[in-house]
């Protein structure tokens, strides 16, 4: 090292070591000799089983990694603004082994991988915070330990992360001495732990949203024992309350809403120990004092706050000393492109030494390996990626108007939508006692249904209105009650969304089934009209389709709110109109710049609109399909699962031709209107992206999002999902089972379930099957057995739904 450059290390290190006494003295030196084996020593002696398994899964990317190992060099470099980095080096970028040092004291140490922090490491914050452990694309991901330096004591958290967030099993000790063992979803306890107070006491059972909720109990070091439900941090429902003596007190928990708040036992019912021959009588008011006291003093500490997260960390790099790398893309500052800095997402934009930007050129996916180089790319628009003449960048659909058309008077289908919110109103609205889930084998008997006759001047049980006279029909109330209580659907909020002053809106043209589909104004619910032979296979298979939507909350197939008729009268004529109603997979504040219909098969699985009429509203089928879908780990993994389940209950009940939608929202798009791949440059300088009329998610955005709790309430499986998506390339033309992917990443918010999940095997289509299986190969073709079918669709899905590297 040379004299300049060791005056360089040894002012930066002082700078360093004054900020950092500030917070707490540290042992070691910045830049003293430091082993990164340690890292590791924490994790060997637990869960062995899963690091096997880990080791096993990843062994082909480390076998890459190993390999190309042998090409780096050791190098030592310094930033034009004062990071520094020290460690391997290859292809113009850290790889290796390395230490990466910020001004503001932050200090990373362990693996990296073409540029980005993956594997096993080190991140220290100014304050002498640390986490210990597995890294991710930037991210905190992966089994690890903080410990946190706080005013009263250290925080430690030992377990498992996903993208800065505690998610899975950990154990946090808090500054105060209380500590948390159990499971974590999201950042919060949820949805089973133990809680030990400092003082002996505990409670054991489950959380939400980090408060003690559900069933649990709690046991006190004085000898009382509370079991029963919870519900935010006090009892709630239900419960047994045990004294010292071994009596105790059963009944149902109510809690006042004032600032002192007061647990009172409803229903009181003593039993006293067996032993227990006292004349006197024990009443709930000799310990009802000292029980509010006890439960009034157990509250849980709250989570600590990360400022600042490993990925939001920005890196600046530099070309290597050797010039000849042919892949470097060096900008002539005459452009007026600022020095850019590292995205949140670890794509590296360098500096050579003399502060000139330049990109090593290429575009790698996460695991690091080199997909689509980028020669002769143009930076415009504040650095946004916008392709060359000979390429052919990804744009943001054009986005159309509001789907369908406002039933207005004087539209043909203007009285069916009266008598359609009159019947809702009248069936949702009426009073019903409470019930319960656990519904009896007569609800869901087909014949249980019931007729309601609405004549125009009204009668005892029915309001007047200015449509024709007609009559209602609701087919088994109170399983579609229970369904719309187990989907929380509140009943007030749903009659307005359907029979508010707001029309409907139908969309212009009915599917190929030759049903018609409505909207609500909210956009909430959907109708749809249906054949009488829907309705049967509906029916019968009700009773399945409750049991498994309620024992699996995640599921993916359509909800179904409510299942009616109309009988229309019209002189000698009379009509009938059956319709469900449903979901709407895409009810969102998000734009859904791409639809796709997919079901694994190829015949006729391609749009029928030439390219220059689709917007952002066309649907497009398996052949038009040219991305992957990356899913976070924990969330690919439930995917997998809920599809088996899903697609194992739609066999056994016979049922095919469904398919999986997915929407998709882009989260970033320059000025012009180009797709911003994942890790390019946001625009900068006052540039803004394309305004669509709805919110679009920067990078920035997303990385505050994810560590909000009241956000991640509103993400579930399939719905707001945060994700990404991979371009694609089909091997083989006309052939859906051959994708190839290309590298090139784009953020986005997803949106997919399954739907149409009402055709059965019948006789209509074992013909057609047999019809078209003369003409074409018959695993192309939709109409297949329900087993083959699930199958098909299950090798397909489960080909182009991938889980992020």
């Amino acid at each position: 090292m040379s004299r300049e450059s060791c005056g360089m290390v040894k002012a930066w290190e002082a700078t360093l070591r004054k900020t950092q006494a500030v917070a707490k003295k540290r042992a070691h030196s910045i830049f003293g000799s430091m082993s990164i084996a340690h890292v590791n020593d924490d994790f060997e002696d637990e869960d062995r089983s899963h690091a096997n398994h880990e080791a096993d899964r990843s062994s082909h990317h480390h076998d890459d990694h190993n390999n190309e190992l042998q090409a780096y060099q050791h190098v030592e470099k310094f930033f034009p603004n004062g990071d520094y980095y020290t460690g391997h080096w290859s292809e113009n970028c850290p790889h290796g082994h390395g230490k990466y040092l910020w001004t503001d004291g932050c200090m990373y140490v362990g693996e990296w991988f073409r540029g980005q922090t993956i594997g096993k490491g080190r991140f220290t914050w100014p304050s002498g915070d640390t986490y210990e452990g597995e890294f991710k694309s930037g991210y905190m991901d992966g089994k690890g330990t903080y410990t946190g330096h706080w005013s009263n004591g250290d925080i430690i958290y030992k377990g498992f992360w996903v993208m800065n967030m505690k998610h899975g099993q950990g154990m946090l000790s808090f500054e105060n001495g209380d500590c948390y063992d159990g499971e974590w979803r999201h950042g919060m306890q949820e949805p089973q732990g133990k809680y030990t107070w400092s003082n002996g006491n505990q409670y054991s059972g489950e959380w939400k949203n980090g408060l003690i909720s559900g069933a649990g109990t709690m046991d006190w070091t004085n000898g009382y024992r509370y079991e029963g439900n919870w519900e935010d941090g006090i009892p709630k429902g239900d419960g047994v309350f045990r004294c010292q003596d071994g009596s105790s007190f059963e009944g149902s928990w109510s809690t006042s809403t004032t600032a002192d708040p007061k647990h009172e036992l409803i229903g009181i019912t003593y039993h006293p120990i067996p032993s227990d021959h006292h004349d006197h009588a024990i009443s709930w008011d000799d310990h009802e004092g000292v029980i509010n006291e006890m439960l009034n003093s157990a509250k849980v500490c709250p989570i600590e706050k990360i400022t600042m997260f490993p990925s939001q960390k920005k890196f600046a790099a530099w070309r290597s000393p050797n010039n000849n790398n042919n892949n470097a893309v060096v900008l002539d500052p005459a452009r007026n492109i600022r020095p850019g800095r590292m995205s949140v997402d670890s794509r590296m934009h360098m500096w050579d030494t003399d502060g000139t930007f330049i990109s090593d050129g290429i575009t790698r996916n996460s695991t690091g390996r080199r997909d689509v180089e980028l020669e002769g790319l143009n930076l415009e628009h504040g650095g946004c990626p916008k392709m060359s003449p000979g390429g052919r960048p990804l744009r943001i659909p054009r986005v159309g108007k509001k789907p369908g058309e406002i039933i207005t008077k004087g539209h043909k289908n203007y009285e069916l939508m009266l008598n359609l919110q009159l019947g809702i109103r009248h069936a949702v609205g009426r009073q019903a006692p409470p019930m319960s889930l656990d519904l009896k084998a007569s609800a869901f008997d087909p014949k249980e249904k019931f007729w309601t006759k609405f004549p125009p001047e009204g009668s005892k049980h029915t309001p007047p209105h200015s449509s024709c006279e007609f009559r209602w029909k609701d087919y088994c109330p109170l399983v579609f009650r229970a369904l719309r209580k187990l989907f929380k659907v509140d009943a007030a909020d749903y009659m307005l969304s359907i029979c508010g002053n707001e029309a409907l809106r139908e969309l212009s043209s009915p599917g190929k089934s030759g049903s018609f589909f409505y909207l609500s104004s909210d956009d909430r619910y959907m109708i749809k009209t249906m054949k009488k032979a829907e309705v049967k296979v509906l029916l019968r298979m009700l009773s399945a389709y409750y049991h498994h939507v309620r024992a699996f909350e995640n599921t993916l197939v359509t909800k179904f709110f409510g299942l009616h008729c109309v009988k229309l009268t019209a002189g000698s004529i009379q009509k009938k109109v059956r319709f469900i109603i449903m979901g709407n997979l895409f009810c969102t504040e998000y734009t859904i710049h791409r639809r796709f219909d997919l079901k694994g098969s190829s015949l006729g699985r391609t749009t029928d609109k030439p390219e220059e009429e689709m917007d952002a509203s066309t649907i497009l089928k398996d052949l038009d399909l040219s991305f992957m879908f990356r899913l976070q780990k924990p969330w690919f993994q439930e995917f997998c699962r809920q599809v088996d389940r899903d697609c194992e209950f739609l066999e056994n009940e016979r049922i095919m031709d469904y398919s999986m939608l997915v929407g998709i929202h882009f989260r970033e798009a320059s000025k012009a209107g180009d797709l911003i791949p994942s890790g390019a440059r946001t625009p900068i300088g006052g540039e803004e992206h394309e305004n669509d009329g709805a919110p679009r998610l920067s990078r920035v955005d997303m990385d505050r999002l994810l560590i909000d709790p009241a956000w991640w309430a509103s993400v579930r499986l399939g719905t707001n999902m945060p994700a990404r998506v991979e371009r694609a390339i089909r091997k083989t033309p006309g052939e859906v089972q051959t994708m190839e992917p290309t590298g090139e990443l784009y953020d986005v918010v997803m949106f997919f379930g399954i739907i149409d999940i009402l055709q059965d095997y019948d006789i209509s289509k074992k013909l057609e099957h047999a019809y078209k299986s003369m003409q074409y190969d018959p695993t192309i073709i939709s109409a297949v057995d329900p087993k083959l079918y699930s199958k098909r669709f299950r090798d397909f899905i489960f080909r182009i739904f991938a889980e992020q590297l």
